[in-house]
Formats: C-alpha cells, sequence, structure tokens
C-alpha cells in the first residue's frame, strides 16, 4: 500500500483506479459515530461493574464470565481484520481452499475445553509459561517461551492486523494513515488499561454481534450480484483482466478452486500439509495461545469454558461464508482490479506489484453497499481490528507481567503488577504506531497465507512441548528444553531463508534454494514436529524422570490427584510474611502465580490515616484500578483459584451431546467441500 498522498483526488476517474471517488456519505458517517460511542459505553460500563483492583480481577476477569461472552470473545480475538483482508484475498486469487485454516479451528477449539483446560485448572495455571515452569521446573523454558509470544504477537499478530485495518481506513474514510490508527489505538487502550480482561470480554461480544450482522449483510449483496453460488461456480473461472497478455498463465484462477483437498506436489496448499502440518500451529493457536486460553480461564467453572468453546467452533463455520466467497465473488465482479496479473498494472491499482487479491473485500464494500450499510460495514472492520488487538494488548501484558516481570522482582506487590500490566499495554500501543512504516513495507501478495506460513515455522516446536508435557508422564525440563531449542533454531533458519528469497512473482523464474522452492510451509511444519518429539523424546529417556510435583494435576492422566500434597505447603514456608512494600500493606507473597493471591486476613490493612491525595493522583490510581475507596479495602478477595473441574451431570451430558453434534457437523463440511 502506498503511504504518500493520503487522500486520492477526486476529480480522476482512472479505470485501474481501486477506489475511484469513493467516500463514506453523511449517513455512513453517523452509523460509525454510534457504533464508536457504542463501543465506548460498554468498554466504559465494563470498566466500571467488574472487579479490577486485584490481580485476578484485572488479568482473569475474576474468573466470572458466562459461557457467551467466552464463545463471543474467542471467535472475535481470532477474528481481526487480517482475516477479512486476508481470508476474501486468499479466495479471490486461489478459491476456497484457505477455508481448512478455519474448518481445522472448528476442532482444534473443542480440544482445548475437552482436554487442555481441564489440566490447566487442575493445575491452577493462568499463563501458558506459568503451566511449563510448574510442569517442568527451572526458568529457561518459560522465559524462551514468553519471549517468543511477545514476539509472535508483535510480528505476525499486531503488524498484520493494524496493515489490515490500514488499508480500510485510508481507502474508505481518506485520513491521514497515522491520525485514524492513533486515533483507534487511543480507544482500544482506554478500555484495556482501565478495565482489564472483563472490558476486553464485553467488547468483544458486542464487536462479535456487529461484525456478524455488517459481513452476513455483505454477504447476501454479493451472492445477489453474482446470482448465488451456483453463479459463482460458473463466473469465476472467467473472471480474468481485460489487460492479462494473452500468452501467459499469470492470473488465470487455479482449476480447483473450488476443493480444498489439492494435488500433494503442486498445489499451493497440499493435502497431506492441510491434515498434518496445518493440525499444529492450530493447536498451538486454540490450545496453549495466551489470548485464547486466558478467556477460557476467565469462564465461571468447565462447563461455562466448554459452553463458549462449542459457541466459538459453530462460529468458525461461517469466515468460509462471510469472506472466503465473497472475496471469490470481488474477483467476479472487478476482474482489472482484483485478478490483476501484470506487475505495472498491479502497481498502479494498489501500489502492490505482486497482485491485488488483498482488495477483495474493501472493494466490495466500498462498491456494492447503499449508504448506510456501507458506514456499518467500515464499523465491523474496525470492530474486528479493535478486538483482536485488545485482545493481544491484554495477553501481552498479562504475559509480560506474570512471567518476566515477577521473576525480576518476585516480592512485587499487587499493585505494582497492575501498575506495570498496564503501562505495558501503553508501550505497545506505542509500538503499534511506530511500526506501520515497516508494515507498508514488507506486505505481500497474500496476507493470509504471510501470517500462516509465518506461525507454522515458530508455533509446532511450542505446541509439541505442550503435547507431551501434558500427555506423556516421562517427559522431562531437559528433553522440553532441547526440543524447543532445535525447532526453534531449525524454524528461524527457514524464516530466514524466507525473506532472504522471496517467492518470485508470476512472471519472474523461480531461482530460490531447493529447500525453500520445493519444501512447502505446511510439510516444514511436520517436519519441525517430528524434529522436536524425536529430540524432546531422546533427552527426557536419556535423563532423570521428572519429580513427582511436576507431574501431579499437570497431565492428563493425573489431573484428578488430590491436592493435598500442593495446596498446605507454600503458604507457610515459601510465601513471606505480609509486609508492606511500596508503603501500603499489600500482598507480597504473588511471586509466581497471580491466581494465588492471598485469601486470609482482611484485617492486613492498618488503620492509619492516609494523607490526602491531589485529584490528578486518584484519576490515576482510579484508571489503575486502584481508586475507588481508597485503599481502605483488602488486596483481594478471591475464592477457589481459577475454576474448578466439578460439573453438574446433565449439564456434562448436554455438553457432549452438543459436542458430537458440532464434531458431526465439522466432518461434514470437510467431507462436501474437500
Amino acid at each position: 500500500m502506498d503511504s504518500g498522498p493520503s487522500s486520492p483526488p477526486p476529480s480522476l476517474s482512472d479505470p485501474l483506479d481501486a477506489f475511484p471517488q469513493r467516500s463514506l456519505e453523511a449517513g455512513d458517517i453517523a452509523v460509525l459515530l454510534l457504533y464508536f460511542l457504542f463501543v465506548l459505553a460498554v468498554g466504559l460500563w465494563s470498566t466500571v461493574k467488574t472487579k479490577r483492583d486485584t490481580v485476578k480481577g484485572y488479568f482473569l476477569a475474576g474468573g466470572d464470565m458466562m459461557w457467551w461472552p467466552v464463545g463471543a470473545s474467542l471467535f472475535a480475538s481470532n477474528i481481526g481484520s487480517g482475516h477479512f483482508i486476508g481470508l476474501a484475498g486468499s479466495g479471490a486469487a486461489a478459491g476456497i481452499s484457505v477455508a481448512a485454516y478455519e474448518f481445522i479451528g472448528l476442532f482444534s477449539v473443542l480440544t482445548l475445553a475437552w482436554i487442555f483446560l481441564p489440566i490447566y485448572i487442575a493445575g491452577q495455571v493462568t499463563t501458558m509459561p506459568e503451566y511449563l515452569r510448574k510442569r517442568f521446573g527451572g526458568n529457561r523454558i518459560p522465559t524462551t517461551l514468553a519471549a517468543l509470544y511477545l514476539f509472535i504477537y508483535i510480528f505476525t499478530k499486531i503488524s498484520v492486523d493494524m496493515y489490515a485495518g490500514a488499508i480500510f481506513i485510508q481507502q474508505s474514510l481518506h485520513l491521514d494513515l497515522y491520525l485514524a490508527t492513533t486515533g483507534l489505538l487511543a480507544i482500544t487502550a482506554l478500555y484495556t488499561i482501565t478495565g482489564g480482561l472483563a472490558a476486553v470480554i464485553y467488547t468483544d461480544a458486542l464487536q462479535t454481534v456487529i461484525m456478524l450482522v455488517g459481513a452476513l449483510t455483505l454477504m447476501g449483496y454479493s451472492f445477489a450480484a453474482v446470482g448465488g453460488l451456483e453463479g459463482l461456480t460458473e463466473k469465476y473461472f472467467t473472471a480474468l483482466a481485460s489487460n492479462r497478455s494473452e500468452n501467459s498463465s499469470c492470473g488465470l484462477p487455479r482449476e480447483d478452486a473450488f476443493h480444498i483437498f489439492r494435488d500433494p506436489l503442486t498445489s499451493d496448499l497440499p493435502w497431506p500439509g492441510i491434515l498434518f502440518g496445518m493440525s499444529m500451529p492450530s493447536l498451538w493457536y486454540w490450545c496453549t495461545d495466551q489470548v485464547i486460553v486466558q478467556r477460557s480461564l476467565a469462564a465461571k467453572n468447565l462447563s461455562h469454558a466448554k459452553g463458549g468453546s462449542l459457541m466459538a467452533a459453530y462460529l468458525k463455520v461461517l469466515p468460509l461464508f462471510m469472506m472466503v466467497l465473497p472475496g471469490m465473488v470481488s474477483r467476479v465482479l472487478f476482474p482489472d482490479q482484483v485478478a490483476c496479473a501484470d506487475p505495472d498494472i498491479c502497481q498502479k491499482v494498489c501500489g502492490n506489484p505482486s497482485g491485488c487479491s488483498d482488495i477483495a473485500y474493501p472493494k466490495l464494500v466500498l462498491e456494492i453497499l447503499p449508504t448506510g450499510l456501507r458506514g456499518l460495514m467500515i464499523a465491523v472492520m474496525v470492530a474486528a481490528l479493535m478486538s483482536s488487538l485488545t485482545s493481544i494488548f491484554n495477553s501481552a501484558s498479562t504475559i509480560f507481567t506474570m512471567d518476566l516481570w515477577n521473576r525480576v522482582r518476585p516480592r512485587a506487590s499487587e499493585q505494582e503488577l497492575m501498575i506495570v500490566g498496564r503501562v505495558f499495554v501503553l508501550l505497545l500501543v506505542l509500538g503499534s504506531i511506530l511500526w506501520i512504516p515497516v508494515i507498508q513495507a514488507s506486505q505481500g501478495g497474500q496476507l493470509f497465507i504471510y501470517i500462516q506460513s509465518i506461525s507454522s515455522y515458530l508455533q509446532p516446536p511450542v505446541a509439541v512441548v505442550f503435547i507431551l508435557g501434558c500427555f506423556w508422564k516421562r517427559a522431562n525440563e531437559k528433553g522440553a528444553f532441547w526440543g524447543l531449542i532445535w525447532g526453534l533454531l531449525l524454524g528461524l533458519i527457514r524464516l530466514l531463508l524466507d525473506f532472504i528469497y522471496p517467492q518470485p512473482r508470476c512472471d519472474q523464474r523461480d531461482e530460490r534454494p531447493a529447500v525453500v522452492k520445493d519444501v512447502h510451509y505446511l510439510y516444514f511444519s511436520m517436519v519441525l514436529s517430528a524434529v522436536t518429539l524425536l529430540v524432546m523424546s531422546a533427552v527426557s529417556w536419556a535423563t532423570q524422570p521428572p519429580s513427582k510435583e511436576m507431574v501431579s494435576r499437570l497431565t492428563w492422566f493425573t489431573r484428578h490427584d488430590a491436592v493435598i500434597q500442593k495446596a498446605p505447603g507454600p503458604p507457610a514456608s515459601a510465601l513471606p510474611p505480609v509486609l508492606s512494600q511500596c508503603g501500603t500493606a499489600e500482598a507480597g507473597g504473588s511471586s509466581i502465580q497471580l491466581d494465588i493471591v492471598p485469601e486470609d486476613k482482611p484485617k492486613m490493612h492498618s488503620g492509619d490515616v492516609t494523607p490526602k491525595k491531589s485529584r490528578a493522583l486518584r484519576a490515576f490510581l482510579w484508571l489503575c484500578g486502584m481508586g475507588g475507596q481508597g485503599q481502605a479495602q483488602p488486596p483481594s478477595t478471591a475464592g477457589p483459584v481459577i475454576a474448578s473441574l466439578e460439573e453438574k451431570p446433565w449439564v456434562k451430558t448436554l455438553l457432549d451431546v452438543s459436542l458430537v453434534a458440532c464434531v458431526s457437523c465439522g466432518v461434514f463440511l470437510w467431507g462436501y467441500f474437500a
């Protein structure tokens, strides 16, 4: 995307202009303003309503969420503006195969609730690096993981969503890119910093409704424009740019565009890679990524977490119909721009010589929707951007505070942890703004495929470590560490090779090394998983088995072990005496885990008279969740940690029946579209 002129001249009507003379009218702007007011109102309401003056309240929403906001938040956190732009763009360029990521996600989110979550709950963990610290001991694995998670968040999630949102903002609002994104991030940061996870989850629920209404409306208009699914299957294969060179194969639609399973050697997404190579990054994302797991841990109990996962799984069916197929419709309606194949023409259309498939979705929104609905769809895109960014900001701040800061300052007070968490969100916001030019410079032809290829190089080793940690009692720290290091090292080498030897354009010869050219990134994901598995297994067998404490209640087979052996010990010995750090009577012992906030004595706070604070200080303390009624309340009144594995029998049966129905639905979709 060209960062030069922020608003195109309205007088010119160039046939190659991607968005000729399209700007929002008064009705669209009114809908957009209404949306912003509504989101701010919900964000501030949840900020005031929820308990955010404790570490658990801020980072885990008090563990008090019902199934429907959890499910909506899982979906909204997953579907960012990168999905709208990227899935539609890949649909326009290559057909429906990219929907395989969504269908695999359907099974992975169910795997989280029924298999992984009971282990996390039994182990009383709140961050993923913390689980590895408890399961394997030591600090090198959790610290490596915390740093890797933050790297992945910044380089794939934040940057891609910012770029995708920027395409929409610049083309539809004709605003300066920095002004628009700074305004968006300011609103986003306001309720993320003040309200914590509860505010993020409630606003996510609102954003989900807006996204579904807007995207389904656009889907209806799209199908009406091409004569339904039958019309699309006929017209897609003839959607060629008029300025395409006749003797070139560039820009031709794929013959297998309406199939998910494709040739294992020559296709863009080979079917063995889809089934096996795609599964590992998907399991990493849905079962071990802090952004997702944190939402499930915020549920009232395991039943509510399962209900939320079921809701998210059913919603994962929709992206094929809401994003991928409309992207293909966009190619049919606007072939000269969306399907351009000549690098010089593509440069003129969208500023990207690699191809303009990423403008497929914005093109539909701005060209075929009437006034008012256009404003709603811009709100949908902004909602997708904000919901995914708030989720990442909150989860990144949880990892930084609980896994990195707590290592540096193990006796940090609860107040300090909450201030550090909020300041880190602020730093991420600033970093996101500074990152915009880098995203603009490194844009790719198919945004969604760019994200998935990076994911396939970094995530499989982490997924294997978690899977063996959860299901193999013999796995130990040395095995996990060396398996992780070897896997990540190989992944980083391939990642660097991909940056050094970028994929050539269609009209250029492919002179990349064989390891880059011939080994598809999904096959490389399988290689990484196998290497990590072998190294971790071999080293674990060759070294000492883990102690009983590192296995009890931390694997699938030991999740029901008696809790007595762990619970009484630490308060007497490991926790320091209640002492005041920073001048206030605080719980000094929340050393590694935010869930064990001391529950003992409300009388910890001494009756000293506190000096009167200035208004500015009171406002700052309120922002950080510490204003309210001064410091007179105890730091926490936490009940049981996170959640219980107990479920009512009839609820459990109902959920299991729903699980079978949902899995059957997923299998049918695979069979139908494969």
